[in-house]
């Protein structure tokens, strides 16, 4: 057994799992002094300096409380319900290649946790298995606001789940590929594919919004409707386990978004910045570098989907199924069109 690679496979998993959850701890921090920059005041501003400590006091405070589960609830899939969600929503970015190959020792090391040849297939399976952890809580809270909210939830996201696979399968087409390392080395020359997709990323964008729950997409937890909707019953780390999935999506659907339509760690101009450092393929720095690049395209997707929560309203159930069936697939499957017929007229008569 090479232990040096089962150490390097750990250190990634590790590394990946703990970005994730400070990032999704800091995206609380971040979304409630974006709020308060929207409406016109502070924000959090008691703990620690500018309420950096805020999501620490936060996270204390959610091991510190009471843990309640319902004696009419079932026992065993209340708890499974969040653990599920969390589980998902940390598998999905396994398949993330988050920058550049680094050489230690002569030998190149991908930072990702694993490159397989279905990527894109395996993000859609994982987010598609997500929606079990919300149905299977909200049932076993044996709560109605539970299970509405979770109804909600399900029927939302196999309805959006059409469009967003629609819109991935016209950037397969497009890029020939279900590797997500692939699509990210096709824009290594600063090409980037939601330029070449723009219908596509938009679709896809939308999609990831509902998936997330999102506003204006946030109908199963609406608060003036169903209390709390399907998480109304749960309490302490267990409610924060549905909290952090969430966040966690959002960066997750933050990273896909700004790999596959955006390019990831690459950027325009990349090779001669690299060049004139006098860097080479493997060099730490340009690891460096394209991980910062990747994740300030993250940063700025998740300040967008905050932005939006805090503009627009929240929409009636019947426009969030009218706008998934009636025009988001249409749409999509338009897409999928015009992108074959694209790439049939460039292959046949431009190359």
């Amino acid at each position: 057994m090479d232990w040096g690679f089962v150490i390097y496979k750990a250190i990634i998993c590790v590394g990946v799992f703990g970005i994730a959850l400070v990032v999704a701890m800091y995206s609380t921090w971040w979304e409630r002094k974006f709020a308060a920059y929207l409406q016109d005041r502070l924000g959090p501003n008691r703990a620690g300096p500018m309420g950096l400590l805020q999501p620490l006091a936060d996270g204390i405070k959610m091991f510190m409380k009471e843990e309640i589960i319902p004696n009419v609830s079932n026992k065993f899939l209340f708890i499974l319900g969040p653990c599920l969600c969390m589980l998902t929503a940390c598998m999905t970015g396994v398949v993330i290649p988050w920058a550049k190959d680094v050489m230690v020792d002569g030998k190149m090391y991908p930072i990702q946790i694993t490159d397989i040849n279905i990527g894109i297939l395996y993000l859609l399976g994982v987010v598609s298995i997500g929606v079990y952890g919300i149905m299977i809580g909200g049932w076993a809270s044996n709560n109605k606001y539970s299970l509405i909210g979770a109804i909600r939830a399900s029927s939302q996201m196999i309805s959006y789940e059409i469009a967003m696979g629609l819109s991935i399968i016209s950037l397969v087409i497009l890029t020939g590929t279900l590797s997500f390392r692939e699509i990210l080395e096709q824009q290594d020359a600063g090409l980037c594919y939601a330029a070449i997709n723009p219908l596509g990323f938009i679709i896809f964008f939308i999609c990831a919004l509902a998936e997330t729950n999102r506003a204006p997409f946030d109908l199963p937890e609406c608060e003036t409707e169903l209390v709390g909707g399907y998480h109304t019953e749960y309490s302490s780390m267990k409610l924060g386990f549905f909290l952090f999935a969430e966040y966690i999506n959002m960066f997750i659907s933050s990273a896909v978004m700004a790999g596959l339509f955006f390019g990831g760690y690459n950027f325009p101009w990349a090779k001669e910045l690299y060049e004139s450092m006098g860097l080479n393929e493997g060099d730490t720095w340009i690891t460096v570098i394209g991980f910062g690049v990747y994740f300030v395209k993250i940063l700025l997707f998740i300040s967008l989907f905050m932005w939006i929560r805090w503009t627009l309203p929240r929409f009636r159930y019947d426009q969030l199924m009218n706008l998934g069936w009636k025009k988001l697939i249409p749409l999509s499957i338009l897409n999928i069109v015009l992108v074959s017929v694209g790439r049939y007229v460039y292959t046949h008569y431009f190359q």
